[in-house]
């Protein structure tokens, strides 16, 4: 999270510069060094050290080097506490975002795919055997529903992720009166601030709860790649060879690539 915790770091070096903890001439030099670390980190020359305990030490030693003592004085009033719990929810909610942007992508091709479809009549399976006719865009929109009941829960996930908690110290707040709602501003935490310190330095509920989403998630993609299986093993649909693997002492054995498939899709259309 070495990005995050940067941009973290610039917006606190302008929020303890408006209290007079720092010099514009020192929030121009923090700023400035902070940015050659990231350079460094984006280029992949950044140089870990055995002293370096984590992104939040490694980032701060580096600016150090760059520009001396100043650098120090970043970390005023500000706990690692409150920053791993920034760079992790600044983590997510992009991560979130793209999620949510893929799976817009994902919904759209497979109902264009329905639509330009919708004439093809194949067997409905129940028990892992054909039962009853269907249409093949029935069958793939039934796989498509419970994605975009992922997105709509992703999409909900989202505010509760996006709230900023620096600032929160340690445990008990701020000791220098930053203005945390600027802090928010300059991080794009668009639900403001977290409301209490000693919840915001330990809470990880957004965490959990994107696991747990991207466990369903999973489920529904797994439950769609069963069925195309079940399909090709009844010889109702053929696997395109993108998308499958052969075995490599039988050649007629194809296994289907759910995600491969999918990423190739989203890929294709963006």
């Amino acid at each position: 999270m070495w990005n995050e915790d940067i941009s973290g770091s610039i917006a606190y070096a302008k929020a303890i510069a408006q209290v007079n903890m720092i010099s514009a001439e020192e929030l121009h030099l923090i700023i400035d060094g902070l940015e050659k670390v990231r350079a460094e980190w984006s280029s992949n020359t950044f140089q870990l050290k055995p002293g370096d305990e984590d992104i939040h030490t490694a980032n701060e030693r580096r600016l150090t080097e760059l520009i001396g003592p100043t650098g120090g004085k970043l970390h005023t009033g500000r706990s690692r506490n409150d920053q791993v719990a920034t760079d992790t929810r600044l983590w997510t909610v992009k991560a979130e975002r793209n999620l949510l942007k893929d799976i817009s992508t994902l919904l759209t091709i497979g109902a264009t795919v329905a639509a330009e479809n919708v004439d093809i009549i194949m067997a409905g399976y129940t028990h892992l055997q054909p039962a009853q006719p269907i249409r093949f865009s029935h069958w793939l929109l039934s796989h498509l529903a419970p994605i975009q009941r992922d997105a709509e829960r992703l999409r909900e996930m989202i505010p509760r992720a996006n709230r900023c908690p620096l600032g929160s110290g340690a445990l008990a707040g701020n000791a220098f009166g930053i203005d945390r709602e600027f802090l928010a501003q300059e991080l794009n935490f668009e639900g403001g601030v977290t409301s209490n310190s000693l919840d915001s330095v330990c809470d990880r509920d957004f965490v959990v709860e994107f696991l747990m989403w991207s466990a369903l998630l999973l489920t529904h993609l797994s439950q769609f790649a069963e069925d195309v299986i079940i399909m090709n093993l009844q010889k109702c649909i053929i696997i395109d060879d993108a998308y499958s693997t052969g075995s490599s002492l039988m050649p007629q054995v194809r296994v289907f690539l759910c995600i491969s498939m999918i990423d190739t899709c989203i890929k294709k259309s963006v």
